[in-house]
């Protein structure tokens, strides 16, 4: 039996439509897992029920966080959120951990599992970090690595990634700040921005900032090695 990777999808709140890129899809499937999209439901006894139905949970990019989540008030940089959204993930995100099932957040999906775990993060790191940055926002196709990020030793992400310095795709402008509990950083950006996070315990906690859906359908060897590696600790823990 293939491993079930629970997906979140995004919401559009003018007409609270849910959605998910087929480019995540694909990546899943791709790497052996078998994708089904997650409807947003406030129950707790429903995220209890879900969470010991899948196998592993798949955070996919979107909007901004709600900043109350951390205790700040919005920014004037701040993009639009949805609170549901947020509520929701941070829920399943927590009772995932407690089932100790893999998860693997991309771009938003990397935030918002930082913030679970008691992290904090820039609302929007032009304003609110010094120094000169990257082009974290790119004008380019979606499947075009535009930047490094350099991959911390003895890590899960080196380990995957084979490498100390990768190329990345990059849609974002916000970043993770305050490491949540338990998590290190693996990867940087050379501005210093944070660019994935893992857990320092043995379970698969991986967070990307990047978009490697992307990358993978563009048969990118490290993008397709983190799915890879994601649904293989899917299918150990099934």
């Amino acid at each position: 039996m293939k491993p079930v990777i629970g997906v979140t999808p995004s919401v559009e709140n003018a007409s609270n439509m849910h959605f998910v890129s087929i480019a995540n899809i694909t990546a899943i499937e791709g790497a052996g897992g078998t994708p089904i999209i997650l409807p947003f439901v406030p129950s707790e006894t429903q995220i209890r029920q879900i969470a010991s139905l899948i196998d592993g949970l798949y955070l996919t990019g979107g909007n901004s966080i709600d900043p109350t989540l951390f205790v700040e008030e919005p920014h004037p940089k701040l993009g639009e959120i949805n609170p549901i959204r947020d509520q929701y993930e941070v829920a399943l995100i927590q009772e995932i951990q407690k089932h100790q099932k893999p998860i693997l957040g991309v771009c938003r999906g990397c935030q918002i599992l930082n913030i679970a775990l008691g992290g904090d993060m820039y609302q929007d790191i032009y304003a609110q970090m010094e120094g000169e940055l990257l082009q974290h926002k790119q004008h380019a196709p979606d499947g075009h690595a535009s930047h490094y990020v350099h991959v911390k030793e003895d890590s899960v992400l080196r380990e995957i990634a084979g490498m100390e310095k990768i190329k990345v795709n990059s849609r974002h402008h916000q970043a993770n700040r305050k490491l949540g509990e338990g998590m290190q950083i693996c990867g940087m950006a050379s501005d210093g921005v944070v660019e994935a996070i893992e857990s320092r315990e043995e379970s698969f906690l991986l967070g990307v900032q990047w978009h490697p859906e992307n990358l993978a359908i563009e048969e990118d060897a490290v993008s397709k090695n983190i799915f890879h590696a994601f649904i293989e600790a899917c299918r150990e823990r099934s």
